[in-house]
């Protein structure tokens, strides 16, 4: 097991000590990221860093060494309260900060348990980000966290930037952030650059750009990104929906995976006290359609987005490629203005959202012009007669080595066809009804083929997990009824 395994088990370990308190694994990891903050802020004050501390004396973690009993408990709320008002990434990432382990032998043993680690900053970025990942993997695993909706398959992540290409001096945006994975992912790219000292700065402090509407999970990844030696004096992550408007700003890429869930909508009020959901639907002069569905609004906000010629990557469910209506309005816009290179069918089981369809749509902004810019799409199928799941065949980087291959991203317009990838013109496109680009073309062998079923133990396991996701939906429906 390596060093980050390691500190991972052993700072998770101690999260089961506490559930017994109530304190639940997305609480547990909020805790560590401001304990894990004051901690490397103390550290990077001491040799051989000897930089000035980001945190007053009185709220730094030496302070907090000091306490013990409730003096502790109290004094690490005021810590809290205090260090949410500052400006910059400690206050984003202290935004509405609370203590939720209220037993101060527990909240002593954990900040043991942190100083007693060797210096967490002597441990390289990569180990440092690599734990903090493996937290937050272990927080997505968790059904009851509910955290899994922010967490996309690294191996998907890895593969998707890869073709990408982002180079040195680009911005990248990602306007449903999560916990920051394909900011990260492409840090790590662009870092294997020869970079020199202004393009070292701009990777650290004008590179990355990213939204996200719960205030607990921005923290989450400014934290992440933090960790990973991201970031100036002012956060680049914002606490937003960031469907309300467009932001103005414009960027070389944009790689996102929004989240699951069809519509957009509001909690009111009624007349009569009752509270009803309401469609959300966002009046935008820039979008080509109004329209509640949440993904086909994120589609046209990532077009916005770009700058011309700039490129997008973004993970779509199979109701975007072919819902009527908006849907397709949508999809012939975008086929028009932008050129609609590639889509990825990507295979179930791989998210946490469980029985999700989704693929990956890639496409370049181009400017304003008579002719449409989309020629041909060329679709690879990495659905059909392949089966993942959650824990025992997880989705790995090396199963998308074929994608990355048929989409050439170093020359994407010599490609050729494979039993997988095939190419449709647009106007082969344009004949479908509704412009419906849920194309496919294998013969799934698992229908009317006894024969050729999948292992029955991959089976099990695919309807055991979905049992277990189920069990606990019910489970969180009966505890709001119970409130």
């Amino acid at each position: 097991m390596s060093n980050e395994s390691m500190a991972v088990q052993k700072l998770w370990n101690y999260c089961n000590v506490l559930r017994d308190d109530g304190v639940s694994y997305g609480d547990y990891v909020e805790q560590l990221t401001y304990l894990l903050f004051l901690k490397m802020d103390d550290e990077q004050t001491k040799p051989p860093f000897n930089r000035l501390s980001k945190i007053p004396k009185n709220l730094n973690w030496e302070s907090l060494l000091k306490k013990d009993g409730d003096e502790l408990e109290v004094h690490y709320r005021h810590i809290l309260g205090s260090l949410g008002k500052e400006k910059g990434m400690i206050g984003v990432i202290f935004r509405k900060a609370q203590n939720k382990i209220q037993d101060p032998a527990k909240l002593k043993r954990l900040v043991m348990l942190i100083e007693g680690e060797e210096t967490w900053m002597g441990m390289g970025i990569d180990v440092k980000g690599a734990i903090y990942e493996g937290l937050l993997q272990k927080n997505a695993e968790d059904t009851k966290s509910g955290a899994g909706q922010y967490f996309t398959p690294r191996a998907l992540i890895k593969s998707m930037v890869k073709v990408i290409r982002p180079k040195p001096g680009e911005t990248i945006c990602d306007p449903a952030c999560g916990t920051g994975g394909f900011l990260l992912a492409s840090h790590d790219l662009i870092s294997k650059y020869p970079l020199d000292v202004e393009q070292k700065q701009f990777l650290r402090e004008g590179t990355f750009h990213g939204w996200d509407i719960v205030d607990s999970v921005v923290r989450l990844c400014t934290m992440n990104l933090y960790l990973h030696g991201i970031g100036g004096e002012e956060s680049p992550i914002i606490t937003d929906d960031a469907l309300a408007s467009d932001p103005g700003n414009r960027f070389d890429i944009v790689l996102t995976n929004p989240p699951f869930g069809k519509k957009s909508s509001i909690t009111i009020v009624n007349g009569e006290g009752k509270i009803e959901k309401e469609s959300l639907t966002y009046q935008r002069n820039d979008f080509w359609a109004t329209t509640s569905n949440k993904q086909l609004n994120f589609l046209q906000h990532v077009k916005t987005l770009l700058k011309i010629n700039g490129r997008a990557a973004i993970v779509v469910p199979d109701n975007v490629l072919f819902e009527g209506g908006a849907g397709e309005t949508v999809r012939k816009r975008l086929l028009q203005q932008c050129e609609v290179h590639t889509l990825l069918r990507l295979p179930t089981g791989i998210f946490y959202a469980q029985g999700v369809k989704a693929n990956v749509l890639f496409f370049d902004k181009r400017p304003a012009s008579e002719k449409p810019w989309t020629e041909k799409l060329w679709i690879y199928d990495l659905r059909t007669n392949l089966h993942f799941t959650l824990k025992t065949n997880t989705l790995q980087y090396e199963d998308l080595k074929d994608f990355i291959k048929c989409y050439n991203p170093e020359n994407r317009h010599e490609r050729k066809e494979t039993d997988r990838f095939k190419a449709f013109t647009y106007e082969d496109i344009m004949k479908r009804d509704k412009t419906n680009l849920d194309i496919f073309w294998l013969k799934d062998e698992s229908l009317g083929d006894s024969e050729n079923l999948p292992n029955p133990k991959i089976l099990a396991l695919e309807i055991a997990e979905d049992l277990e996701s189920a069990l606990e939906e019910f489970k969180r429906i009966y505890e709001v009824l119970e409130e």
